[in-house]
C-alpha cells in the first residue's frame, strides 16, 4: 500500500499542471468563440411546400405587364358594349394551388372553360355574380344602379347574354398576347359549381390574374386562372422580353407601304369655295329666295379648293354624267407677304 501513495512533491506537480491546463482553455476560448462571428452569417428563406413558386419572377411581371395594357383595352370595349364607363383595373398576379383558386370562388358563379389552342390543357375565366348581373341588367335596357346579386345559377337567356361578355373578353386577350403566341380562345362550356370542375389536380400551381370590374356604383371581380402546365413550354418567350420592344425601329418599305394603304382609305373633307364678298347684317336679314349676291371675282379664275380646311388645289367647276363636279387644274401654292415692303421670294417689285 505504501507504494500507491503519492509523495508531496508529486502532489505539487499535478496541482501545478491542472493549473497550467485551466489557463490555456480560458485563453483558447475566446478565440474558439471569435471564429464563428467571422464568417458572414448566411441568409435563410421560408419555403412553403405547399405553395411552390415555380413561375419565375421575370415570367410573372411579365403576364402583369401585358395585362396591364390588356385591362384598359377590355375597359374601353366593355364601356363602348354596355354605353357606360366601366373601370377595369389589374389587382394581383398571384401563384397559388388550384384547390385554393376553386374554394376563393363564389358558388354559384360564371366559372367558363376555354380551350388557348395551342396551350395544353384549358384555362379559366371566371365572373363574379355581383357584378355580371348589373352588367346583364345594363344590356336588357336596365340601369347600372347597384341591386342585391341573385344567388342563383344563370338562365339561358343570361348565359347567352354572359357570352358577350366573355367572347369580348377573349377577343381582347388574344389581341394581348399576341406578340407572345397566336392563341385560338373557345369557351367550350360553362358551370355554375367551380367545386364540380377538375382540370387539374388539386395541388397543382396556377397562376391567378385577378382584375376589378367598376360599372357605375358596382365593383366586381373577373379572375383569369391559367395552369402552369399549360404556360411551361412558352416560359421562354415570356422571360425574353421579345413580346416588347423599348427601341425604335427604322422604318421599312414594308411598314410604309401598309401606313400609306390604310391612310389611303381614310376619309377627308372636301370644299370648293366659289367665292369671297361681302354683305352688310342688314343686307343679309333681308336676303329672300331668287336674291343674287354679286362678287369681284371674275368667273374665269380658278376656284379654291379646300381639304380638311386647309387650301390645296385650284380647279374650274363643270358637270360630269350630270352632277355638279370641278377639275382639278394646279396645286396650291401659299403666296408669302413680306411686312418690309420689299417682294417675297420669286417675285419682282415692280418700277
Amino acid at each position: 500500500m505504501a507504494g500507491d501513495l503519492l509523495s508531496q512533491a508529486e502532489v505539487e506537480s499535478l496541482l501545478s499542471a491542472m493549473e497550467a491546463n485551466d489557463q490555456q482553455e480560458r485563453v483558447a476560448a475566446p478565440a474558439v468563440a471569435a471564429a464563428p462571428s467571422s464568417r458572414p452569417r448566411e441568409k435563410v428563406t421560408i419555403y412553403d411546400f405547399k405553395r411552390p413558386e415555380r413561375v419565375g419572377k421575370e415570367q410573372m411581371r411579365a403576364l402583369q405587364t401585358m395585362h396591364e395594357g390588356f385591362g384598359r383595352n377590355f375597359g374601353a370595349a366593355l364601356s363602348a358594349l354596355l354605353r357606360t364607363i366601366v373601370e377595369v383595373k389589374l389587382t394581383s398576379v398571384d401563384q397559388l394551388t388550384y384547390s385554393e383558386f376553386v374554394f376563393s370562388l363564389e358558388n354559384p358563379t360564371c366559372f367558363n372553360l376555354v380551350n388557348a389552342s395551342p396551350l395544353e390543357g384549358q384555362i379559366i375565366v371566371d365572373i363574379n355574380p355581383s357584378v355580371l348581373f348589373p352588367i346583364i341588367d345594363r344590356l336588357l335596357g336596365g340601369s347600372a344602379h347597384s341591386t342585391p346579386p341573385a344567388r342563383r345559377p344563370l338562365t339561358e337567356i343570361e348565359l347567352r347574354l354572359a357570352g358577350r361578355v366573355t367572347s369580348l373578353f377573349l377577343r381582347e386577350m388574344k389581341n394581348a398576347w399576341e406578340n407572345v403566341l397566336a392563341l385560338d380562345l373557345e369557351v367550350e362550356r360553362v358551370e355554375s359549381n367551380p367545386q364540380l370542375v377538375q382540370i387539374i389536380p388539386a395541388n397543382e400551381v396556377v397562376v391567378l390574374i385577378s382584375f376589378e370590374l367598376t360599372v357605375g356604383e358596382t365593383r366586381g371581380m373577373v379572375n383569369l386562372c391559367i395552369p402552369f402546365n399549360s404556360i411551361e413550354r412558352i416560359s421562354g418567350k415570356l422571360s425574353s422580353n421579345s413580346w416588347v420592344s423599348y427601341s425604335k425601329k427604322p422604318s421599312t418599305p414594308e411598314s410604309m407601304q401598309q401606313v400609306g394603304d390604310a391612310l389611303a382609305k381614310a376619309p377627308v373633307e372636301v370644299v370648293v369655295e366659289l367665292a369671297a364678298t361681302g354683305i352688310a347684317a342688314g343686307d343679309m336679314l333681308g336676303l329672300r329666295v331668287g336674291d343674287i349676291i354679286a362678287s369681284e371675282k371674275d368667273v374665269k379664275e380658278p376656284l379654291l379648293v379646300y381639304v380638311q380646311g386647309k387650301p390645296k388645289f385650284h380647279a374650274t367647276a363643270g358637270q360630269f354624267k350630270g352632277r355638279k363636279a370641278i377639275q382639278v387644274e394646279a396645286v396650291y401654292e401659299e403666296q408669302h407677304i413680306r411686312t418690309d415692303g420689299l417682294p417675297a421670294a420669286g417675285e419682282k417689285k415692280a418700277s
